[in-house]
């Protein structure tokens, strides 16, 4: 399945949404720009929040594999798609590099969001949460994601994107509540690939977009 745009393809994922969360308090949380593209007409169907998590990814020197990303909150998550052994072996021998990372991560978070953040644990506490993303091919971002809500009291978890890796479908199912996946691929390709239009704004100008809504939500 191939989608005009993200927006298009967002109003599909909201046509599914609508009827059984217009009445709920619900909260539309991007995982990414093109997540937030998706989300907004999910959004402003469902008359709610859409707010965004920021996050970094680490990779690990030499290979195209990341150990693990810094949310917003300066919080590590590894990835779930390694196993503890080696992450010890990656942490081990990488420690000093990691951790400068991670120090750079968190500061870039901080100067392009500001003090006030993109999102924050009452934004989200006894809702509904739907983490949107534009394509799930990568668990990193979901990790983190997850991650941040632990601590938070939330009525119900939805993870809803257009297209999805089998993979990280198998991985998810029983994490979250209920997916909505409009298209599960099993060879899937670059997640640009299956939108006619890539015209995003770039990250500055969407980080800016979403404190705009989170300020007039506030």
């Amino acid at each position: 399945m191939y989608f005009q745009s993200r927006a298009v393809a967002g109003e599909q994922l909201a046509e599914q949404l609508f009827d059984k969360y217009r009445y709920e308090n619900v909260a539309v949380v991007a995982l990414s720009d093109g997540g937030v593209a998706v989300g907004e007409p999910i959004a402003e169907r469902l008359h709610c929040i859409l707010t965004m998590l920021v996050s970094e990814a680490i990779e690990v020197p030499g290979e195209r594999l990341d150990i693990g990303a810094v949310s917003q909150e300066g919080a590590f998550t590894y990835s779930s798609d390694l196993a503890p052994s080696e992450i010890g072996e990656y942490t081990t021998e990488f420690h000093g590099y990691f951790e400068e990372k991670k120090r750079e991560a968190f500061h870039q978070i901080n100067s392009l969001i500001g003090d006030g953040g993109v999102i924050d644990h009452e934004m989200l506490r006894d809702h509904t949460v739907i983490l949107v993303s534009d394509g799930l091919n990568d668990v990193t971002s979901l990790d983190v994601a997850l991650d941040f809500l632990k601590p938070i009291r939330i009525s119900r978890l939805v993870i809803a994107a257009p297209v999805a890796s089998v993979a990280i479908v198998d991985k998810v199912h029983m994490t979250a509540d209920e997916l909505h996946i409009l298209d599960v691929k099993e060879n899937y390709l670059d997640t640009d690939h299956y939108y006619e239009q890539n015209d995003l704004p770039t990250h500055e100008e969407t980080v800016a977009k979403i404190n705009q809504i989170v300020l007039h939500w506030r």
